[in-house]
C-alpha cells in the first residue's frame, strides 16, 4: 500500500519564500552585471554615438575600432604586461611572506611575540597616505624608483594577510600533528610545506584574491613610484587617456577597462572554490 506524502504548512510557506529569495538573487546578479554590460556596449560604439539618444540595449552600429586603436596607438600591451608581472610577483611573494609570518606567530614561542604581533596588527589602522614619505625615501635609498620592486614590495607585505594566516593556522593546525611530525624527523620547513600549506589552502585562496585585487587595481603606489610611461600599469595608463579633457576617447577607455577586468574574473573563477571554503570555514568550525 503506497503512502502519499502531504505537504506540511511549513513546506507550503517555505516555497514562496524560496521563490522570492531566488528572484532577489537573480535581481542582485543582474544589477552586478550592469557595469560590465555598460563597458562592453560602450566599447563597441563610435565616438559620435556616445552623445546620441539611447534607443536600444545594444549598439546599432557596433565597431571594434576602439580595441584596435587602443592596442595600436597606446602602450596598452606594455601596461598589461607590467600589471600582470607586478600582480603575479606580489601574489607569490605575498602568500609566502604572510603564510610564513602567520605560521611563526601561531606556532612558535619567542620573546616579544605578543608585542610584535600587536604592533603588526595595530599598523593596519595607519592610513596608507601616512606611509608615503618613509616608503618613498626607502625606495630612493635602495635605487628602486621606477622599477617593479617599488610596486611588488609594498603590495606583498600585507598586515591583514599576516593576521588572517595567523588566525587560520591557529584554528586549522593541531599541536599533536606538529609533535608527531617532529618525532618522525620532519624539519620545520618540511612541516610548513608538507603539512601546513595543504591545511590552509582555503585561507590562501582568500588571501590570494585579496592580494591580486590590491595589486591589479592599484593606482596610488604606481603614481608615486613610477616615472616612465614604459613602466606604467593598466590603471595608471588608462588615466593618461584623460590628458585632453576636450577630446576624451570614451570608447578606448571602455575597451581598456573591459580588458582589464578579464584577469580579475579568471583569477576568481580559478580560486572560487578555495575562496568560498575560506569564507565559510569559520562558520563551520564555530
Amino acid at each position: 500500500m503506497s503512502r502519499t506524502r502531504t505537504s506540511s504548512p511549513k513546506d507550503r510557506i517555505g516555497l514562496p519564500v524560496k521563490i522570492l529569495l531566488y528572484f532577489f538573487l537573480v535581481f542582485i546578479a543582474v544589477v552586478t552585471l550592469i557595469p560590465f554590460y555598460w563597458m562592453a556596449a560602450n566599447s563597441l560604439k563610435a565616438a559620435g554615438d556616445f552623445y546620441a539618444p539611447v534607443t536600444s540595449l545594444f549598439p546599432e552600429r557596433p565597431i571594434i575600432e576602439n580595441y584596435t586603436k587602443l592596442l595600436g596607438t597606446t602602450n596598452f600591451g606594455r601596461w598589461l604586461f607590467n600589471s600582470l608581472f607586478v600582480s603575479i610577483a606580489s601574489l607569490i611573494l605575498g602568500l609566502g611572506i604572510c603564510s610564513m609570518a602567520g605560521f611563526a606567530f601561531s606556532v612558535y614561542k619567542f620573546k616579544g611575540k605578543k608585542l610584535l604581533f600587536w604592533t603588526v596588527l595595530s599598523s593596519v589602522a595607519i592610513p596608507e597616505i601616512v606611509t608615503i614619505i618613509p616608503v618613498f625615501s626607502f625606495m630612493v635609498n635602495l635605487k628602486m624608483i621606477d622599477t617593479y620592486s617599488s610596486l611588488v614590495l609594498p603590495y606583498s607585505v600585507s598586515m591583514f594577510g599576516i593576521f588572517l594566516m595567523k588566525q587560520y593556522i591557529g584554528s586549522s593546525l593541531q599541536r599533536d600533528l606538529l609533535e608527531a611530525a617532529r618525532i618522525d624527523g620532519i624539519g620545520e620547513f618540511g612541516i610548513f610545506f608538507r603539512i601546513v600549506l595543504p591545511l590552509i589552502k582555503p585561507g590562501l585562496g582568500v588571501l590570494g584574491i585579496s592580494l591580486w585585487l590590491t595589486s591589479w587595481s592599484g593606482y596610488f603606489w604606481p603614481l608615486i613610484m613610477l616615472k616612465s610611461r614604459e613602466m606604467m600599469t593598466v590603471p595608471l595608463g588608462l588615466a593618461t587617456l584623460y590628458a585632453d579633457p576636450w577630446n576624451l576617447e570614451y570608447g578606448m577607455l571602455m575597451a581598456g577597462s573591459l580588458i582589464s577586468t578579464i584577469p580579475i574574473i579568471v583569477i576568481f573563477l580559478a580560486a572560487q572554490e578555495q575562496f568560498i571554503s575560506g569564507l565559510t570555514a569559520g562558520a563551520v568550525k564555530g
